[in-house]
């Protein structure tokens, strides 16, 4: 009996640790690591920055025209649309079309129709289209996006650089790493002879609506193929100003090897949009960056059509935020004074965690101000063509004159100063001088609201009064980034627990902007948006849908328990 009994559990250790072998690296995946791109310096005369020159050269030549996309059909309608060069808005960049309601739908319906096949594609197949994308980034296409972002959304050299080419290649080829790192995760057999537990990934039962914003090419890049990693479908809608950008990040899909309909790219008005997506069935999720008005528009939509979903759907968003500086007496004040110069102006603030407001205190004031004046007045304002060019035009005209309409009210309210700049010129471009305001009033508009501009509201607070600030700070009703200065490690220590829940990415001695893929995950709470961290594992959890499976080795031959025998 003995030894039947060993050969049957041989076999079935056999059968055990085939399907181990499965669910470990499920359909082959290979193991692989992957690291970030290296971020290219473009220094006078280097190869980097005469390739750069060619692409903009040769994207300026022409208004690039660019269709709708689904199932791998361009469309041209008549609702014929231009994005131009907030720098200078003569200038057309390309040309596009709006999708109409008809056509939104007929996206989702192309959507649906491909979704199975492509959910049954290997999961290894999928990850080496990430990676082959990410590849095509970082080389053939790189100074074609980086061109395109400059020329398009008014990115200098250096964050057209660290954007479009370096994170969008960090989104990609880190997301199908994390995807293959996820999958070696299974559940405890603890009797493996008689029992196997494993999960797997599967993708949602419906399709994706990606809307990604202007200020960032990544965040469309990850926005509309995210999803896709565990057999999802996407329809992405475009920022009709990063439509040249994003467009050629869509035809890096196309040459990665993504099925004609598993991302189908479809520019849009968002109410159209919005409007289609949320009354269909199958809607299985949004994947969001953009204002909080409207996602919370959006997720309104969602809850008045929840009744006729075949699934709930997830919801993620970055919505921006109001990010702080909060300078100690005992901060390093070169270091306070460039890291905020940096986050406050770089890409003319028009980053979702670009720091808005500074609390500083009043014993360091005098020369902080000093230094950060004269820093600031070095800053060159101008076309983003130009390599001296640190800031250069926002984004759209109404953009230009929302953050007019703030500079306004500072110039009008006496407990406001402006300290620098506060001029603006929208005779060849939408231009908004570095401004640097100083307020008596922690509670003005100025340090509460979102602008997203080249705008910076400081409040000097009394040594004495620390406590209270910290309490102002955690009193904003956003809470994406934020950062403190100082050598005191008695204050680090009590701020970076007193102000945790104000920020999704904190940082120490650092500017509030700078997230890297796979280093600070990024996204932030309360109405700064979902908190998924893109850029993280985490993040592509939120697209999965896990199934656990248990598979019985031992078959039951009574339905009594042992001590029913006694």
């Amino acid at each position: 009996m003995l030894v039947v009994r060993f050969r049957v559990l041989s076999k079935v250790q056999k059968v055990i640790m085939a399907r181990q072998a499965s669910v470990l690296a499920p359909a082959g995946v290979d193991d692989f690591q992957v690291k970030n791109e290296p971020v290219l310096t473009y220094l006078k005369g280097s190869k980097e920055r005469s390739e750069l020159e060619s692409a903009i050269k040769q994207l300026s030549s022409e208004t690039q025209d660019i269709p709708i996309i689904i199932g791998g059909q361009e469309i041209r309608n008549s609702d014929v649309q231009y994005q131009v060069s907030p720098f200078d808005h003569q200038r057309k960049v390309a040309k596009f079309y709006y999708a109409s309601k008809p056509e939104i739908q007929k996206a989702i319906d192309n959507s649906l129709a491909v979704r199975m096949k492509w959910e049954q594609t290997p999961v290894k197949d999928r990850i080496a289209l990430f990676i082959r994308a990410g590849d095509l980034i970082a080389t053939k296409y790189r100074y074609k996006l980086n061109a395109a972002a400059m020329l398009g959304q008014a990115k200098n050299t250096f964050q057209a650089e660290i954007d479009a080419a370096c994170e969008s290649a960090d989104f990609m080829r880190f997301n199908g790493y994390f995807a293959k790192e996820l999958l070696k995760y299974q559940p405890l057999s603890p009797t493996p002879n008689e029992i196997l537990n494993s999960m797997r990934f599967r993708g949602l039962e419906g399709f994706v609506a990606a809307i990604s914003p202007f200020n960032f090419t990544a965040i469309g890049c990850n926005l509309a193929s995210s999803p896709t990693v565990w057999g999802n479908v996407v329809l992405w809608k475009p920022s009709e100003t990063a439509m040249l950008s994003n467009y050629i990040i869509y035809q890096v899909f196309q040459e990665a090897g993504f099925p004609p309909g598993v991302i189908n790219f479809v520019p849009s008005r968002g109410p159209d949009f919005g409007d289609v997506i949320t009354k269909s069935p199958y809607l299985a999720g949004i994947n969001f960056t953009g204002s909080i008005p409207t996602f919370q528009l959006l997720w309104k939509l969602v809850g008045d059509n929840l009744p006729i979903y075949t699934n709930y759907p997830r919801l993620v968003g970055e919505c921006g935020g109001k990010n702080f500086h909060l300078i100690h007496k005992s901060a390093e004040l070169k270091n306070a004074v460039m890291n905020t110069v940096r986050s406050a102006f770089e890409y003319n603030g028009q980053k979702c965690s670009a720091c808005s407001r500074v609390y500083i205190s009043e014993s360091i004031w005098p020369k902080f101000k000093e230094d950060f004046l004269a820093a600031v007045k070095q800053i060159k304002l101008g076309s983003p063509l130009e390599y001296d060019t640190f800031v250069s035009a926002v984004i759209d005209e109404r953009s230009f004159k929302r953050i007019s309409g703030y500079l306004e009210h500072a110039k009008s309210n006496p407990n406001v100063t402006v300290l620098a700049g506060g001029n603006t010129d929208m005779s060849k471009g939408y231009f908004v001088e570095p401004t640097v305001i100083q307020t008596t009033d922690p509670k003005d508009r100025l340090m509460c609201e979102e602008i997203f501009g080249p705008v910076l509201t400081i409040y000097v607070y009394k040594d004495s009064e620390l406590d209270k600030t910290m309490d102002l700070i955690n009193s904003s009703i956003q809470g994406l980034t934020g950062a403190i200065f100082g050598q005191d490690q008695e204050f680090l220590k009590t701020a970076t627990e007193k102000l945790k829940q104000v920020a999704g990415n904190f940082y120490i001695n650092d500017k509030s902007t700078g997230a890297v893929v796979g280093q600070q995950p990024f996204g932030g709470g309360r109405l700064s948006g979902t908190n998924d961290k893109a850029g993280a594992p985490y993040y592509l959890v939120k697209w999965a849908n896990p199934q656990a499976i248990k598979e019985n080795f031992a078959p039951l031959t009574d339905f009594k328990y042992p001590y029913m025998s006694n």
